[in-house]
């Protein structure tokens, strides 16, 4: 599908910087990535870029931009880079406005954390391309929701995060706790708590099937947070041939998300 004649808006955005604020929009990249959020919000696309080669793909979404007299414009490659804020913009970016991240009440959570079999909860995961990896594979695999614990080593969910998610965060309702151990205790009445570890803990086989398991993710280097840990009711632990100790966290997050939804 052509697109509607070119309607040119503002220049695009310069990159933004490292830790952009919560009210600055977000840059989805990618036709899978651009695909969800026009599914799942799609009055929240503020503005399109796309590069020649991806005139086609763009069509349906400046469609749907031309409707709502919003812009989008075709970009020439050096300037679709300004506009995405990297290189890696697959030749499709949409600028839209920052998704709902609501802080939860440890006295009253909603029952979307437990919507699905498994819900990931990431407590200092410092790479935001690990956080995109983890929201794919959950989003994948079936999980409704990801949670972010106040853990200070956390990053939060950038432009790279939505990137290497493939549109897996668009299909997540996201919430942030500022208390980890309160949280974590009140979500054990409906949820098994699991700390995620490298050694010492139960294979997912063997735990047991009564309740949604919440699959605690700790930092790459460092691991979970002692107290995070000792405020789980379970270890689990993927087994492995020896020869490595452990896996990077969104490898061992999928693994372990898969396990934990044929449970």
């Amino acid at each position: 599908m052509t697109p509607p004649p070119h309607r040119l808006g503002p220049p695009p955005r310069r990159p933004a910087a490292p830790n952009p604020r919560e009210s600055d929009p977000d840059r989805i990249c990618g036709h899978a990535a651009v695909s969800a959020v026009f599914a799942r919000r799609p009055d929240d696309v503020l503005r399109l870029f796309y590069t020649r080669e991806r005139r086609a793909e763009a069509g349906p979404f400046c469609a749907a931009l031309a409707r709502l007299r919003r812009p989008y414009r075709e970009l020439p490659p050096e300037e679709m880079a300004r506009a995405a804020g990297t290189l890696h913009h697959g030749g499709l970016v949409a600028i839209a406005r920052p998704r709902a991240f609501p802080v939860l009440d440890p006295a009253a959570l909603p029952d979307a954390l437990f919507a699905a079999p498994v819900l990931p909860v990431l407590a200092g995961i410092g790479n935001p391309h690990n956080i995109g990896a983890i929201a794919r594979s959950a989003a994948f695999f079936g999980c409704r929701a990801l949670l972010l614990l106040g853990d200070p080593r956390q990053a939060g969910l950038s432009d790279a995060a939505a990137r290497t998610a493939e549109g897996g965060l668009e299909h997540l309702d996201l919430f942030r706790a500022a208390d980890p151990i309160a949280t974590l205790r009140a979500l054990a009445p409906r949820a098994l708590t699991l700390a995620a570890m490298p050694g010492g803990g139960v294979t997912p086989d063997r735990l047991p099937r009564d309740r949604p398991f919440a699959l605690v993710l700790g930092n790459e280097e460092d691991g979970l947070d002692p107290a995070m840990t000792a405020a789980c009711e379970q270890r689990v632990t993927l087994a492995g041939g020896g020869a490595v100790e452990s896996l990077n966290v969104s490898v061992a997050a999928a693994v372990l998300i898969h396990a934990l939804m044929r449970r």
